[in-house]
């Protein structure tokens, strides 16, 4: 008798459900047919001759903006260069971006490309480029990077806003790596490093590559700050390789989308040794999916800022002439049932853009700034922990930015471009004697230093460039430029995990990860991390 009550009971809401959504494509219908009506109309009495596509596509992108902050259009023209980033190589200055109310802006700089080398930074907003204004151009994907890109060593001048301030820069355009490693070495024997500035395809290989140089390393630190995301298979995949088989990873929770949770397989590279994550305010999306597995399944410890919060799932729906829409369809959630994503209102996307800009200025210099309501605590699954949803993954160890580096003088520097072209300019004259003094990194790092005499010719160089002697600036933030100097000198002679060697140290996330990582049992006690 139970059995034929749930039947009927399964029959009833299947019923209802599909009544449902039979009332919603009626309203569709309904709505679909008025606007038909009003092209119709439009075509055969308005006065003038109008590009019916060009509405059309206007309307989707106006409805789209009064969804969420990642709901969006992609024209038949954008649609391959989106994937870009991820998938291929180009010339230009590097960045990730968004268009938003017909503002470019930096989503983040790509690590090691060259607008991280001249300093700039997420959430700036590039308001001209080589002197022309690009607002309120109706800026498309397309435009962008018809603006931005170039031949590799073509320069480019663009101003950028940065709260109330506009700064000028100078970008030489360079070759846009896909490799999504940016460094993997020995901190010390069983102690690796492990730096990943996005989730590529190629991700994974890259990551298996670097485990195999390691051999077996008993504890890793893995580095995902300003590491924007990327693809959500690939997110699942690296924090498969940190567990045991059948452990929740990510579940994912839509109005029209039944539950998606991913397991752990059998398959990891790093199931039982101790785990550090780095993040900061511009980690984001599959970043947060990662760290997030990881502290709430009390995998390892997390240092570092706030996460950035953006946690909603996005698929892909051709449109049938080879434009696409990417529409939110549903929630990402960590183990214990966290939301990743800020909070947001609908149509409000500048609004959430300015809200999250304001959290990180304040965030970022003193976690007594982040204050949490009961509502939004939550328990890790293993040692029951307190953690915290509301946007972003809070880390177990905060440590605020470190404003001991930065100076009007170094950021003018950074913004003429005037520190790496002068290292350029000085590997090319000297590479062959540096080669053949410093054969190996290890000899460079030990011997090499960045004296007076070459700073003082760096300096000289950038007034002849437009950035006049600044003592003061120097006083604060001299020993880091130097130190910047030698990483960008040793990047040029050996390779990318080298320069990460040096501009690593000092680095206090950096140095919190290793005091920690030395003292595994005291941290792991306190925190109650497994």
């Amino acid at each position: 008798m139970k059995s034929i009550f749930r039947l009927l009971f399964a029959i009833i809401l299947l019923f209802s459900t599909f009544a449902g959504f039979a009332q919603k494509f009626e309203n569709a219908d309904m709505a679909l047919n008025k606007y038909r009506r009003l092209l119709n109309l439009i075509s055969m009495y308005y006065i003038d001759t109008v590009n019916q596509q060009q509405i059309v596509e206007k309307a989707i992108v106006s409805t789209l903006k009064t969804l969420d902050p990642h709901s969006y259009y992609i024209s038949k023209e954008e649609y391959k260069a989106m994937s870009e980033p991820l998938e291929g190589n180009f010339d230009g200055i590097g960045i990730e971006f968004n268009i938003l109310e017909d503002t470019l802006i930096v989503v983040s700089p790509l690590s090691g490309g060259p607008s991280e080398k001249v300093g700039l930074m997420s959430g700036d907003r590039i308001i001209t480029v080589d002197g022309k204004s690009i607002t309120n151009i109706n800026l498309t994907i397309e435009k962008v990077h018809s603006l931005l890109r170039g031949p590799k060593g073509s320069k480019i001048a663009v101003s950028i806003k940065r709260g109330s301030s506009v700064m000028d820069y100078e970008i030489v355009r360079d070759k846009i790596p896909i490799n999504s490693v940016d460094a993997a070495y020995e901190i010390k024997p069983g102690l690796a490093y492990l730096k990943l500035s996005r989730f590529a395809k190629s991700s994974m290989h890259e990551i298996e590559d670097a485990f195999a140089k390691f051999g077996n390393p008993q504890s890793l630190i893995l580095d995902l700050r300003n590491n924007g995301g990327g693809f959500m298979n690939i997110a699942n995949a690296l924090a498969d390789q940190f567990f045991d088989k059948g452990k929740l990873l990510v579940y994912t929770e839509g109005r029209f989308f039944p539950t998606q949770k991913e397991l752990s397989t059998d398959a990891g590279l790093f199931k039982k040794g101790n785990l550090v994550v780095l993040i900061d305010e511009a980690s984001a999306s599959a970043s947060e999916i990662v760290s997030g597995a990881i502290q709430d399944l009390d995998r390892g410890i997390i240092i570092g800022r706030r996460s950035f919060g953006k946690g909603l799932v996005q698929t892909e729906f051709p449109m049938g002439d080879g434009s696409a829409v990417r529409l939110t369809i549903a929630r990402y959630h960590t183990p214990s049932g966290r939301a990743i994503q800020s909070p947001y209102e609908k149509g409000k996307a500048e609004q959430y853009y300015k809200n999250l800009s304001a959290r990180v200025s304040a965030e970022a210099f003193s976690a007594d700034s982040i204050v949490f309501p009961d509502s939004l605590k939550y328990s890790t699954l293993v040692n029951k922990r307190v953690v915290y949803g509301g946007g972003g993954i809070m880390p177990d160890i905060y440590i605020p930015l470190d404003t001991s580096k930065y100076s009007t003088y170094r950021g003018e520097l950074n913004r003429k471009n005037v520190i790496f072209q002068f290292i350029s300019t000085y590997i090319d004259k000297n590479r062959k004697s540096l080669h053949e003094k410093y054969k190996t990194f290890d000899a460079f790092n030990k011997s090499f230093i960045v004296n007076d005499n070459l700073f003082d010719e760096m300096v000289a160089f950038g007034e002849k460039n437009g950035v006049p002697k600044d003592e003061k600036g120097i006083q604060i933030s001299g020993d880091f430029i130097k130190q910047y100097m030698k990483a960008l000198i040793a990047r040029n002679l050996f390779d990318d995990s080298s320069y990460f060697k040096i501009i690593n140290q000092g680095d206090r996330v950096y140095e919190k990860a290793i005091e920690v990582m030395n003292n595994w049992n005291k941290y792991s006690k306190e925190l109650k991390i497994d």
